[in-house]
């Protein structure tokens, strides 16, 4: 069996990937749009920015993070463990992933993706005809 196996998602919205016997769960996102950006507004308890991954690839948003407990040490017996995250969203727009920025604050991620001017609303003026 190859490394990275079957993803398989439930009426939960709880990912499974039996990739190192890792869970992967789908957080729930809030997304805000402007004119000129999109902004995506996460909790993702436990992540670190060292743990979080977020690419775009021909027009696929992911976003990826290990979570930890912050405890050092072998573990002797867990009841919980923590997850990582897993989401993709496909972008409808272009942007500007080179103006784009993410923040990770107390556990939430907020990602601000600015529209490319190609995508950004244009007013167009009417004239009148004498």
């Amino acid at each position: 069996m190859s490394e990275k196996a079957m993803t398989v998602q439930n009426e939960n919205n709880v990912v499974k990937e039996s990739t190192r016997d890792q869970h992967f769960i789908s957080p729930a996102f809030d997304i805000f749009e402007t004119d000129d950006i999109l902004t995506l507004v996460a909790d993702m308890p436990g992540v670190s920015k060292e743990h979080l991954e977020i690419d775009v690839d021909q027009g696929i948003l992911s976003i990826r993070a290990e979570a930890g407990n912050g405890i050092k040490g072998e573990s002797l017996y867990r009841e919980y463990r923590p997850s990582g995250y897993y989401r993709q969203f496909r972008l409808l727009e272009e942007f500007d992933a080179a103006k784009a920025d993410a923040e990770l604050k107390d556990g939430v991620l907020t990602l601000r993706l600015p529209k490319a001017e190609a995508a950004k609303p244009k007013k167009i003026a009417v004239k009148t005809v004498h």
